[in-house]
């Protein structure tokens, strides 16, 4: 999605090296390794993605690696896959695109669990470990289903829904999509939220909850401003409010915008630290109406993208770090 804009964001050049953080489909990098003759080290915490990419990188040899592991590990897997010099050592690349939440491909695998359009099995991992949808909605206090809908799908109802699903199990434990968004269904007597499912927000809310997306969102943004080497370039597509969010406030932070405190920094250390990032677009780029046509799921597409200065990488405490960067 937005491809023409992640290119154009990138803008790649032969004989660099990028990486794809969300590898998915390998849209991305494929029309990374079109563009120019440079290098993608692409990253999926979904194992499956980085089965069938057996099919696409025999047509890059040699410039294509992808790797089973989540984003947050982007700057290890560097240090294993692009270090010459042993992996303790520091590496640098020339971009980073991040296309965070659920692809197209997991979307479209009912046994997955991410979708209600067909009934699947209720998991919603984009691993294969750790706790299913299932296991949580089954499990889990009320208030804390609650919580979690409430949170991560800003869904306003998340209390009834939360009381309807600990009523349902207390009869049948969840293991369908099927039955959870038909119990979401009749909270809302089966009417469309904003021309939507009135299971969206809930289905949303679970999965970001279950892969602790906007934590590996966070952990993801801050690697790659240790991996960009001065000029590099970071793209992020984000397809969720609370997503698109957290990459505007990191990039305001990073690019010197934000006068006062936030959560990450204090308020002295933002005016004193040299900004780290330059925004190249102060509003996000959103798709044109012939992708919104060809591609409905699209729509809710926001690009972010910002070029690493020379400035020290920012520290959770304020101070620069020490970790030296590289020639232009």
């Amino acid at each position: 999605m937005l491809l023409s804009e992640v290119l154009t964001s990138l803008s790649p050049k032969a004989g660099e090296t990028y990486i794809d953080a969300t590898f998915g489909a390998g849209g991305y990098s494929a029309a990374i390794l079109n563009a120019a003759a440079c290098s993608v080290l692409a990253l999926d915490r979904d194992i499956r993605a980085v089965r069938a990419a057996d099919d696409i990188t025999p047509l890059y040899p040699n410039r294509l690696t992808v790797v089973e592991a989540p984003f947050s590990r982007m700057e290890e897997v560097a240090r294993v896959y692009l270090n010459r010099n042993g992996q303790n050592e520091q590496v640098f690349v020339d971009g980073v695109v991040l296309d965070i939440g659920v692809s197209s491909m997991q979307l479209d695998e009912a046994e997955r669990g991410f979708s209600f359009q067909n009934d699947g099995p209720l998991d919603m991992r984009m691993g294969e470990t750790g706790e299913t949808a299932a296991d949580f909605l089954n499990a889990a206090d009320e208030d804390d289903i609650a919580d979690v809908i409430y949170r991560y799908g800003e869904e306003r109802r998340s209390r009834h829904i939360a009381h309807a699903i600990v009523k349902a199990r207390s009869e049948k434990p969840f293991t369908r999509t099927l039955e959870l968004a038909d119990v979401v269904s009749k909270v809302f007597r089966g009417q469309k939220i904003d021309g939507r499912h009135p299971a969206t927000r809930t289905f949303q809310a679970l999965r970001i909850h279950l892969n602790d997306e906007l934590g590996e969102l966070e952990k993801g943004l801050a690697a790659a401003e240790r991996l960009l080497k001065p000029s590099g370039r970071l793209v992020v597509v984000s397809f969720h409010s609370l997503e698109d969010r957290i990459v505007k406030q990191f990039l305001v932070e990073r690019s010197g915008r934000q006068a006062r405190g936030s959560r990450h920094l204090p308020e002295q250390s933002i005016k004193l630290s040299p900004p780290s990032f330059r925004i190249l677009n102060s509003r996000p780029l959103t798709p044109e109406k012939g992708e919104l046509d060809l591609n409905p799921r699209a729509r809710s597409a926001r690009l972010r993208a910002a070029v690493r200065t020379e400035a020290p990488v920012w520290q959770a405490t304020g101070e620069p770090a020490t970790v030296p960067r590289p020639e232009r």
